[in-house]
């Protein structure tokens, strides 16, 4: 076991190495709440402050007695995914681990962790309720329309000029670095665009091309209408019918007549021929509906996303490294980089050696106004 002892640290920190390459969500979402959990089954809650008026101020002899309450929410954080990523070394892997060189098994098991950790965080995409571009339409075609408009939408929805980010598919990215705004030196100041084929930072977002980048599927819902009347008290459920029937999707994006505002659907709905069914929506209904107004989804799209760092909250926590005298090799170690904590299990089982990372983490949007898709 002094081989094993000696070569658990050698492998913690190639493993790092490579989720230095492979994770980019986990970097760039709001992780302040790391050691507020410790176990699979915590709940974080992450608090939302309530909204303020201002008041005259009218000096008297007693206070006011309309002194407002503070009703601040919270939206938790379930530390609900523990992944691990197992595989087998052979005693010529473990020399050549020794020997600095990363073998083949360590790298595909840290991509698979680092990619699953992505792909989940990307996959909250279905709260944003904001949405600009063209679905079915790669961004960039001949312009940069689709990021001042998320510039726009995001400032419209009062999100903090500083810490956005924008992360995009490969399709989208080789559409802007066809673009002159994108790669010319004299527009961008920056010849890595050029040079790297890299854009850093432009129109006020942080840029990351991502591979993970979702596609949604949109649902056949094709002649809803709204049924019967709703009244503007940012109601969450509003009721939906159908003459031909059809499904909405969770993250389908619908409009309704009358209405400028874009919902996110928060769950999947089938709706029967002629018949109706309630729909939850975020936001909550912003315009009175009379009934019969008419219902728009929005197509399939790529959904890459333009956000503020507070959009998105996730926690990473690590794991015991104390296996109780069990005859397992077991140590944790944090990435600098990513902020993700990996733990190493090493045991013997079948006269084989298992290596095991798993990590333990959680998501959620906590601010959906601070998001938007942007439709490819």
């Amino acid at each position: 076991m002094n081989d094993l002892t000696k070569v658990i640290a050698v492998l913690l920190a190639q493993g790092l190495l490579a989720l230095r390459q492979n994770a980019v969500m986990p970097r760039i979402v709001n992780s302040d709440y790391q050691n507020m959990a410790a176990q699979k089954g915590d709940t974080i809650n992450v608090p939302i402050p309530s909204a303020i008026a201002v008041n005259a101020v009218a000096p008297a002899a007693t206070p006011p007695t309309d002194t407002q309450s503070i009703a601040p929410t919270s939206v938790p954080i379930a530390l609900d995914q523990w992944m691990e990523a197992p595989f087998y070394l052979t005693d010529k892997d473990l020399m050549e681990a020794m020997n600095g060189i990363i073998p083949m098994q360590v790298s595909e098991a840290i991509k698979a962790l680092a990619n699953y950790v992505d792909g989940y965080l990307l996959g909250l995409y279905t709260d944003f309720y904001g949405i600009v571009g063209t679905p079915g339409t790669t961004p960039f075609g001949s312009n940069h329309a689709e990021i001042t408009a998320a510039r726009v939408l995001l400032s419209k929805q009062l999100a903090p000029l500083g810490s956005r980010r924008f992360v995009f598919d490969p399709d989208t990215e080789g559409n802007a670095l066809n673009l002159r705004a994108f790669t010319d030196v004299s527009f961008t100041g920056d010849a890595r665009a050029i040079n790297e084929g890299e854009i850093i930072h432009k129109f006020g977002f942080d840029w990351h091309m991502d591979q993970n980048t979702k596609s949604h599927v949109a649902g056949t819902l094709a002649d809803g209408t709204v049924n019967g009347a709703h009244a503007t008290t940012r109601v969450k459920t509003i009721s939906l019918a159908s003459t031909a029937g059809g499904t909405l999707k969770k993250g389908d994006i619908i409009t309704l007549a009358g209405d400028t505002q874009t919902y996110a659907v928060g769950a999947d709905v089938t709706i029967g021929a002629s018949s109706n069914e309630n729909v939850t929506i975020s936001p909550g209904l912003q315009v009175a509906m009379s009934g019969g107004e008419a219902v728009m989804v929005k197509d399939s799209h790529v959904a890459n996303l333009a956000f503020h760092r507070d959009a998105i909250a996730f926690a990473n926590r690590p794991l015991a490294d104390n296996t109780q005298g069990l005859g397992n090799l077991v140590q944790s170690a944090q990435d600098p980089i990513s902020g993700l904590v990996l733990r190493l299990e090493i045991s013997r089982e079948h006269k084989r050696t298992r290596y095991s990372f798993d990590l333990l983490f959680g998501g959620n949007v906590v601010r959906p106004e601070l998001g938007t898709r942007v439709a490819g």
